[in-house]
């Protein structure tokens, strides 16, 4: 087959066109992530997905119609914890931690510690509306993952709460179990005595379960009509949690209410004719004067489309990621071929000039050899150009080799291999100790900020200064210099492929800030510009990238919101 052959003598800088239209389609297409189009536009669901930092990616109709802000004014912007009760984080946040021995944060990590860890969650959490109000919700959140099981973001899937609130505090006001349970039809009311036998069942129970009243009272306890192997399940979860014996059955649906612990749950129930239905189930234990427990009342809400929302969910972040896999195939098996059919052509042309210079002898005609030399100069861009092609396509894979980080060690063998010019003044200010984290990947893209920032100065000398600390579980990187800075317009462009600030740029090939940007976002981390930095100079690359913990038993690292 007969290979097309740029004109390299009369090309400038500009790489072919045809290669540079197909990496863009496939960026593109890399670029819709794994998160958009997961979530329904349910009006009767607050359903708001997160990346894995808990930057706010999807805000659905539910969301806008209960809490009254604009998908774009949250999208891209804010975490679900800006929008929630800044003291139930904090005391949320505290009991996670006396529970799990881990000190964890009054923010977003608070939201979603367990879901990140794969541990059920489903809470009570107070959202602050945008005209201030305050709306009490149920809120669901599970971890999305990739096909690695990786976190690439998070769920949070909330229904309005403020009637089952209500009916909490009339249960309080009334102060008895007779005149305790509302005759509603929307929420299943199961109350039982101190041992877990039924004693009201309420009509909302009636409909939902198909059992009379007169069938269960006095005779059953809700285990018992409940799905066996969830039970089980949930009785060695919480045995295992508490260091402690519990059995699995009615035990195991009222032991943490029965310690004084908000315990609000999924749970199958099984109707009288045999079917299944998912429940969200809020238990709480019924006291005297005393604070003895006098009983429990289970109310419970039919789960069945929030189930269903949860698959769909699963169904696109499946699809997403099959997408995604593709066009890394795609993009891989067409930089392969784009480097096979350019390399043996490119070699060719360099050997003929080889020969022709040869020919022409020692001194050639001054124009010749300056025609010759810039032949030359193109071959030695386009094969860069080639081979920064395939590590933009190698870096769409994830690194997993974990190894000890000295950031500062790392930086310094940087400099003596690609040193600053001896007029520039570089500085370091590490503020972080040894971590554990991803090592290849974060050399190459500090590598390529350094380099970049030494390459665009326009001075003779110069000020270059490297600074890092912790961010929660990120080590937050700030390469800094005072050159000419990036212009407003250019802040988003130059991380796409074939970019640069000038088209006069020689030897440059415009994917390296494309490479680092895809490098750091594979890999769990963020990466932004801030540009100018002083006086209208300068520029500041700043990026996060995620460490893992110390103890070998967490396979992920800790996610917080940098």
């Amino acid at each position: 087959m007969a290979t097309h052959v740029p004109d390299l003598v009369n090309a400038d800088s500009a790489p072919p066109v045809e290669y540079i239209a197909e990496m863009r389609r496939q960026e593109s297409l890399l670029s819709t992530g794994a998160l958009q189009s997961a979530i329904l536009n349910s009006a009767n669901f607050s359903s708001i997905a997160t990346d894995a930092k808990g930057v706010i990616q999807i805000f659905n109709v539910g969301a806008v119609r209960m809490l009254g802000y604009a998908a774009v004014d949250v999208a891209n912007k804010i975490t679900p914890a800006d929008i929630s009760d800044p003291q139930e984080l904090i005391v949320r946040a505290a009991a996670l931690s006396a529970e799990l021995g881990i000190p964890i944060a009054p923010g977003f990590e608070a939201l979603v510690f367990k879901a990140s860890r794969g541990i059920e969650d489903i809470y009570e959490l107070t959202y602050i509306c945008k005209d201030g109000t305050r709306l009490p919700a149920v809120v669901s959140v599970t971890a999305l993952r990739d096909a690695d099981e990786a976190i690439i973001g998070y769920l949070l899937i909330g229904t309005d709460n403020t009637a089952r609130k209500q009916a909490e505090a009339a249960l309080v006001k009334a102060g008895a179990l007779e005149k305790a349970i509302f005759n509603s039809v929307n929420f299943s009311k199961i109350a039982t005595d101190a041992k877990g036998v039924i004693q009201i069942f309420n009509v909302g129970a009636e409909r939902m379960l198909g059992y009379s009243a007169a069938e269960v009272m006095d005779k059953v306890t809700p285990a018992d009509i409940s799905d066996p192997n969830e039970l089980i399940v949930r009785a060695q979860t919480l045995s295992n949690q508490y260091s402690t014996n519990i059995s699995p059955g009615f035990e195991a649906l009222v032991f943490k209410a029965s310690r004084g612990i908000e315990d609000i749950y999924e749970l199958t129930y099984i109707r009288k004719d045999g079917t299944q239905f998912p429940a969200v189930v809020s238990v709480t234990a019924l006291r005297d004067a005393e604070e003895r427990i006098i009983g429990y009342l289970l109310i419970g809400t039919d789960n069945t489309v929030r189930k269903q929302l949860a698959d769909e969910v699963e169904r696109h972040r499946h699809h997403q990621e099959v997408e995604r896999r593709r066009a890394n195939a795609d993009l891989q098996e067409f930089t392969y071929v784009a480097s096979h059919d350019l390399r043996s052509p490119l070699r060719g042309i360099a050997d003929l000039v080889e020969w022709i210079t040869d020919d022409l002898g020692a001194e050639p005609p001054g124009e010749v050899k300056r025609n010759l030399d810039r032949i030359g100069q193109r071959i030695v861009r386009m094969e860069r150009l080639i081979d920064d092609l395939l590590s933009y396509a190698h870096a769409g894979r994830a690194a997993t080799e974990r190894s000890r980080v000295d950031l500062e060690a790392m930086v310094r063998g940087i400099l003596e291999i690609q040193p600053a010019p001896s007029a520039f003044n570089v500085e370091l200010a590490i503020g972080v100790r040894p971590f554990q984290a991803i090592a290849a990947p974060l050399e190459t893209a500090l590598r390529n900020l350094l380099g970049n920032a030494i390459k665009h100065h326009d001075g003779v000398g110069g000020r270059l200064r490297v600074e890092a600390r912790r961010d929660g579980y990120y080590c937050e990187i700030s390469v800094v210099d005072d050159g000419p800075g990036v212009p407003p317009q250019a802040g988003e462009r130059i991380f796409k492929l074939f970019q640069t600030l000038s088209v006069t740029e020689r030897g440059n090939s415009g994917i390296g800030l494309a490479l680092t940007k895809r490098l750091i976002e594979v890999h769990g981390g963020r990466i932004e510009l801030i540009s100018p930095v002083a006086a209208g100079r300068g520029a500041c690359f700043r990026f996060w990238w995620p460490m893992f913990p110390e103890s070998a038993g967490l396979e992920q690292p800790l996610r917080g919101n940098p």
